[in-house]
């Protein structure tokens, strides 16, 4: 007999969770959990950056979200979480996937004329409780109303525990901790300085959009806003230039402009035709954090020989580890009711 077929018959043996650990085995050493926040990794969370859609023009503005389950034998049994990026309110559905099972959707078909970001958490299939299943992968094709377009990974947080969150279904709600102890609960931390590399001149028809995403909140009611950044605009001579942003919202859209944001010199002298720069921000918020991605439009790509579209993740350059293992650690809650799928 195949070693294959003896996992199999051993998994099916033993307990549910050491049975996932053997059948999702493949040939090298396994990604480890405790690696950081990563669009490369699977995860038992998965944040996607942005999406968006019209109720009408569906044809030309619209996501497409990508899910898939990579474990051999178990379900995934998934609460979707949709964030309106400018009222923070929260729409949310389950998706149920088969062993080795991807699925594809519309955006215009779920939550059409919203602009907003993604979640997509792991539970139990009996109680919704959120539970350890590094299992999960995804990406996303985004075409926004401002002409921006691009292909993003989604960002997988991985648990760092065994079997359940604190969470038994009696309560209406569990606490997801971003703090990689390991307790009941615990995912990678969550990033607190992100980066923009080659952000390319307005002059010559480039158009820069920067989407941040402030993670945490409690999903039940409403995520949390992003508030104050500050950000170091740098030109290709390595000059840095500060910058803040100030939202209510929880999701900041903002193409780099003159007047957004308000730099000394601005933007456009800062990267005048020709030259490029990069910037970073961060938060000073010790509870949450960070995610984004950046876009680039230019309208003449097929006549101009540097003109180029596309979209990417924000880097990620240090975490937030405040108050680690503590009730006043990085957090996102979460309503807790069985699957409907």
């Amino acid at each position: 007999m195949r070693a294959t077929h003896k996992n199999v018959l051993l998994a099916l043996a033993l307990s549910p969770l050491l049975a996932l650990s053997i059948l999702a085995a493949e040939p090298g050493a396994p990604y480890p959990n405790a690696a950081v926040v990563s669009d490369q990794k699977a995860g038992s969370l998965l944040v996607y950056n942005i999406y968006s859609s019209s109720s009408t023009e569906f044809n030309e503005l619209n996501t497409r979200i990508s899910l898939t389950n990579v474990n051999q034998l178990a379900q995934a049994y998934v609460h979707l979480f949709f964030v309106d990026g400018a009222s923070c309110g929260v729409a949310d559905s389950f998706l149920c996937l088969t062993p080795n099972q991807t699925v594809a959707f519309l955006m215009s078909d779920v939550d059409p004329g919203v602009t907003g970001y993604l979640v997509a958490l792991a539970v139990d299939e009996r109680t919704g409780c959120p539970i350890s299943f590094n299992y999960l992968i995804g990406d996303e094709f985004c075409k926004l109303p401002s002409g921006h377009f691009g292909n993003l990974l989604a960002e997988a947080f991985a648990a760092q525990y065994d079997g359940a969150a604190e969470c038994d279904g009696n309560s209406p709600t569990a606490t997801l901790w971003f703090d990689g102890t390991g307790r009941p609960g615990s995912y990678n931390h969550l990033p607190r300085t992100l980066a923009a590399d080659n952000i390319a001149d307005r002059p010559t028809g480039n158009s820069t959009l920067l989407v941040v995403n402030r993670i945490g909140g409690n999903l039940s009611f409403a995520a949390a806003t992003v508030n104050k950044l500050f950000g170091i605009l740098y030109d290709d001579a390595e000059h840095g230039y500060s910058f803040s942003l100030e939202a209510g919202t929880c999701q900041v859209r903002t193409e780099l402009t003159n007047t957004t944001p308000r730099l000394t010199p601005r933007f456009e002298t800062i990267i005048p035709a020709g030259r490029s720069g990069w910037l970073k921000l961060y938060t000073t918020d010790t509870t949450g954090g960070l995610l984004g991605a950046v876009f680039n439009y230019h309208p003449e790509t097929g006549s101009v020989a540097n003109a180029f579209n596309g979209g990417h993740n924000l880097h990620k350059l240090t975490f937030n580890d405040a108050n680690a293992g503590t009730v006043n650690a990085p957090n996102l809650s979460v309503p807790v009711f069985p699957p409907t799928c």
